[in-house]
């Protein structure tokens, strides 16, 4: 069985792009995003395999099109 990843971005300032993301739908976790280095980090400080592949996800949109998506799906 596959993982799936949703995220929806929650919010977006100069200084950080914020997104609720979790398995199948729950958003229970919140990762940030810094617009200026992509650097990223979570909340709770568990930078697992779903944490990345969603933010991968995420500044790829981002690289392609020049803006943060408002919502991303990862499914493996």
């Amino acid at each position: 069985m596959g993982m799936m990843v949703t995220a929806r971005r929650v919010e977006a300032g100069a200084d950080e792009i914020r997104y609720e993301f979790g398995l199948d739908d729950k958003f229970d976790r919140i990762l940030t995003i810094d617009p200026r280095t992509l650097d990223a980090r979570v909340e709770d400080g568990d930078f697992n395999s779903a944490a990345g592949a969603i933010t991968a996800k995420i500044v790829k949109a981002w690289r392609s099109s020049g803006e943060f998506p408002t919502r991303m799906l990862f499914a493996s």
